[in-house]
């Protein structure tokens, strides 16, 4: 295999048996080093060389809500790099008649090598790898989506060649994804705008967080309520859906209250020249995002759902990796 994939292992060697549950826990040079390992093992397996450098691991995927992208990533990048994977439903273990986070984690932890997990509320996150004796991986909770980000991120460089200085505007809801963006891109030196109504702003904690981090990078984190004044000057424009999961009840207010913050035409032409428009999926077009702008030649989101496996092969090898 390229001794250079070899040699940006070695220079993650403090990743080993992390966890992973938000971007706050890297360093920005780990962050740009796990983006330089997944653009390698991309590079690799466009060649048809795969590393096996897992083999004898193995990778519990515990979910508690359903999912395609990051169950089928997270699981075939495990598998590329020679681990067995063990899929979980939490609803079909005894975690759903009661048996506690603290004792799965602690049963868990003596079978396998990592627990990827897939959940609601971020505490339950925390809590599992505070029990865990092997690494956690976060593949999503209510508040964050880390995993996804850094797949963002490696889309982004390889378009512009540079992620600090690069202004990103997110329209819509300050979920997950948004508060992930937010705290990544500050620790690249991005100027981050958050563009969503008032009543659907990011949490204001994780929004000081991500200030304060852009502060020392170069970058910038702000809100704005108006889309249109976020977009300009933007590289990229991201969006996601309105009414994630969980939230069904709230399907009615949610589309009223996010009238005029579609990813249209009109929006993506006060962007930059070069901009480019992103979606983390499932996408429901003429809702969050304009279907002709969705299948339009700015799309990069399909560059996004493939960079998911190359972000989660550099992850898992940092990790779990000799």
């Amino acid at each position: 295999m390229d001794q250079s994939t070899s040699r940006i292992v070695q220079q993650l060697k403090g990743l080993r048996g992390r966890d992973f549950l938000t971007l706050r826990d890297l360093e920005p040079r780990e962050i740009e080093g796990l983006l330089d390992l997944a653009a390698a093992l991309k590079a690799e397996r466009g060649r048809g060389q795969l590393r096996r450098d897992l083999e004898g691991k193995t990778v519990a995927l515990l979910f508690f809500k359903p999912s395609t992208r990051t169950r089928i990533s997270f699981e075939l990048a495990a598998r590329e790099l020679g681990a067995f994977t063990l899929y979980l439903n939490a609803q079909e273990m005894q975690l759903s008649r009661g048996e506690s986070v603290e004792d799965t984690a602690r049963v868990l932890a003596r079978y396998v090598h990592a627990v990827v997990i897939r959940t609601f509320g971020h505490e339950q996150l925390e809590r599992f790898a505070q029990w865990s004796s092997v690494p956690v991986i976060n593949a999503l909770t209510d508040s964050y989506h880390p995993a996804q980000v850094l797949a963002d991120l490696l889309t982004l460089k390889e378009r512009f060649g540079r992620l600090k200085g690069l202004r990103l505007a997110y329209v819509g809801d300050g979920n997950n994804v948004a508060h992930s963006l937010m705290i990544g891109g500050a620790k690249m030196g991005m100027h981050v705008v958050v563009s969503t109504p008032e009543a659907y702003r990011p949490d204001p904690e994780v929004t000081a967080a991500a200030a304060a981090i852009a502060a020392s990078t170069g970058g910038s984190v702000v809100h704005e309520v108006d889309p249109r004044a976020a977009v300009q000057g933007a590289q990229a424009i991201y969006t996601d859906t309105w009414v994630s999961m969980g939230q069904e009840a709230e399907q009615e207010e949610r589309l009223k209250a996010f009238a005029g913050y579609q990813v249209d035409g009109t929006l993506v032409a006060a962007a930059a020249e070069d901009a480019v428009v992103m979606h983390d999926l499932p996408a429901y077009k003429g809702k969050e995002i304009a279907a002709d702008v969705f299948e339009g030649p700015r799309s990069v989101i399909f560059d996004q759902a493939e960079n998911r496996l190359h972000a989660q092969k550099a992850l898992l090898l940092a990790i779990l990796g000799q």
